[in-house]
């Protein structure tokens, strides 16, 4: 079992459910971009509202914000009651990104240096990983933890205590670290805190190495976490790069994270939110799908539903009439399209015959097309070959105009039958049945359809 495999399925509990629960304080040391981020949220909350909690307001959304006031006189005027995007609504923030910037969590980067600190908070991430991968030996994960090649990043609260972490290697002279372990204790797994933790990684990793890529190991229940952190099964790196350097795991597959330069893993949600005004903004540069336009009076004058039969006609409105509707691109062509019917005129006569042929105690041998696997041979003598069920496919997909197109291939039907197996057999007696049932009863179907016989 691949360690970042049992990682995985841990940090996707995380992300799963939101609980907004906080711990009551945070340790005394942070990791780098812990307390970037946080100097920069004590500066903001200082000044002026922070950025990423503030609505955002579209562009030209004061100039449009005019309502409809509903009189007959404005009925040819364009109006703005609603816009696709006038305030952009406050973003619903992780449980796990309010307790950072609380104080209530931090997140620190440690090795075997050492140093006292850093040995309790590898202790307890050690002991998270033996909670959260059962599978995985006790003695590899203290192996791997301890090791001074491997680097860890922990979430800790007060008192150094450890609610999760990832131990990577990274390789600086091949720009690629190694997800070894990854997980979050069970009681923790309801705050976003696998994501933060992926995000503050990804830009930790970034400010201090050279390194770009994260390659790992990955079960099933892995792999869909990785894949919302942007991981993929598709290796980009040239084995000879990574091949020899990480640790193979029976059964684990494979998976790359190739970190982009200019984005901050941390403000990603901001950045996302940033785009997608934009884009909006340029389509409503060219779109008029936010312009709702005012109801017609023509409907507010008297109730349809009690107006006298001779009333009604003047309720009656041109499609052309209707402001907005010609702007959508509706033509007169398209109303005819939509009525004209999608069967042709002999769709119902047709649908009945193929029932009835089908219900024949004699049709069961041209039900579906002959197996290749039974008859080895038939395809080599019969060239056009044709069966019920194909013309009922082509009936519904209107390959038949008229009745007689749809008796030209029944006929093929029982000729190749007979043409293939011997008068003697009970296949070809199937056919003459068949056969004669069809044009016994065929007059009397085009009768009762309208068509001459």
């Amino acid at each position: 079992m691949a360690p970042s495999t049992q990682a995985g399925a841990a940090g996707a509990d995380a992300e799963a459910k939101r609980d907004g629960r906080a711990a009551r304080e945070a340790p005394e040391r942070a990791s780098p971009a812990s307390r970037q981020a946080k100097r920069r949220k004590v500066a903001s909350a200082d000044g002026d509202a922070d950025a990423s909690e503030a609505p955002a307001e579209a562009p030209g959304a004061k100039a449009e914000g005019a309502a409809i006031d509903g009189s007959a006189a404005s009925i040819d005027t364009e109006f703005n009651v609603r816009r696709m995007l006038t305030q952009e609504p406050p973003r619903r923030e992780k449980p796990a990104v309010i307790e950072e910037r609380t104080g209530l969590i931090q997140f620190r980067v440690v090795t075997n240096d050492g140093q006292p600190e850093s040995e309790v908070i590898l202790t307890g991430l050690k002991n998270i990983f033996m909670r959260q991968l059962p599978k995985m030996p006790r003695e590899y994960i203290t192996r791997l933890v301890l090791d001074r090649n491997h680097w860890s990043m922990a979430i800790v609260k007060r008192g150094l205590q450890v609610v999760g972490g990832i131990t990577y290697r990274p390789f600086p002279h091949r720009e690629f670290a190694e997800i070894v372990f990854c997980a979050i204790a069970s009681t923790e797994q309801v705050k976003g805190y696998g994501s933060h933790l992926m995000n503050h990684l990804k830009d930790h990793v970034k400010a201090v190495s050279p390194v770009r890529h994260f390659l790992t190991y990955a079960d099933n229940y892995a792999i869909g976490y990785f894949k919302k952190q942007g991981f993929t099964k598709e290796i980009t790196l040239p084995r000879s790069v990574w091949v020899g350097y990480i640790k193979d795991y029976e059964g684990g597959t494979l998976m790359q994270c190739t970190m982009v330069p200019r984005v901050r893993y941390l403000d990603v949600q901001e950045f996302l939110a940033a785009q997608k005004r934009h884009i909006q903004a340029r389509i409503r540069s060219f779109s008029r799908s936010h312009i709702v336009y005012p109801g017609l009076p023509i409907f507010k004058k008297r109730n349809a539903s009690t107006a006298a039969a001779s009333d009604r006609v003047e309720l009656i409105v041109q499609p052309n009439e209707v402001p907005g509707l010609r702007e959508t691109g509706w033509t007169p062509e398209m109303d005819e399209l939509s009525r004209r019917s999608k069967r042709g005129p002999h769709f119902t006569a047709m649908r009945h015959i193929l029932v009835e042929l089908n219900g024949h105690a004699s049709a069961w041998p041209f039900l579906a097309p002959v197996n290749a696997n039974d008859v080895p041979d038939y395809y080599t003598v019969i060239t056009n070959p044709m069966d019920l069920s194909t013309m009922e496919t082509k009936l519904e997909n209107n390959q038949y105009e008229t009745v007689d197109d749809m008796v030209k291939d029944a006929q093929l039907v029982f000729d190749n039958c007979k043409l293939y197996n011997p008068a003697s057999s009970p296949y070809a007696k199937c056919a003459v049945k068949l056969e004669k049932f069809l044009y016994d009863r065929l007059p009397q179907w085009k009768q009762a359809a309208g068509l001459p016989a």
